[in-house]
């Protein structure tokens, strides 16, 4: 954890109001379905899906991993709590050419992801590989190796400011550059 008066900027997952809404409806649903004389089946299939979203969601909360982080060495890339070290990306500031605010939307939804844009022969990351990148180019508004090099803001927060500050401190020379 890193104190609010250091220059390291680090957010974590945990508790944000999407997360604690998704996990009060699962529960909700979940209570529903276990006392009520719903066909055996759709039981089932409710407990898995409720059940089972809830209780990933919580894991994902309580696991207070880091989500996202600038210091000294970079930008980490943090991956997802049920797959953490494998989801995991460290983009060392040598490689970094900017940072990027940018929404994803799907209709009336959308998903604020952080970003980082890459020198082009910087080393690949995981998850890279040529058919994400021909399903990403049409998919979102930024480039393909930015959104390769991107966290969606979802189960932590966040803040703009203390993100900015940070990069300002260890890499003065890299843009902070919103897209939303």
């Amino acid at each position: 954890m890193v104190d609010d008066n250091s220059p390291v900027y680090e957010a974590r997952y945990g508790w944000d109001l999407k997360t604690t809404g998704v996990v009060a409806v699962c529960a909700g649903f979940t209570a529903v379905l276990l006392f009520s004389d719903t066909p055996p089946l759709m039981q089932a299939l409710g407990l898995l899906l409720f059940g089972g979203g809830g209780v990933f969601m919580a894991f994902m909360a309580l696991s207070r991993k880091v989500a996202f982080r600038v210091d000294e060495t970079g930008v980490l890339l943090g991956g997802s709590p049920a797959r953490y070290a494998a989801t995991t990306a460290h983009v060392p500031w040598q490689d970094v050419t900017a940072l990027v605010l940018w929404r994803q939307t799907v209709r009336s939804a959308s998903v604020p992801y952080v970003g980082v844009s890459r020198r082009e022969d910087a080393p690949a990351l995981p998850g890279d590989g040529p058919k994400r990148r021909a399903v990403l180019e049409r998919m979102v508004p930024v480039p393909a190796d930015v959104a390769i090099a991107s966290r969606a803001v979802t189960g932590w927060r966040l803040d703009q400011d203390r993100l900015a500050t940070a990069v300002a401190h260890f890499a003065p020379d890299v843009p902070v550059r919103d897209h939303r």
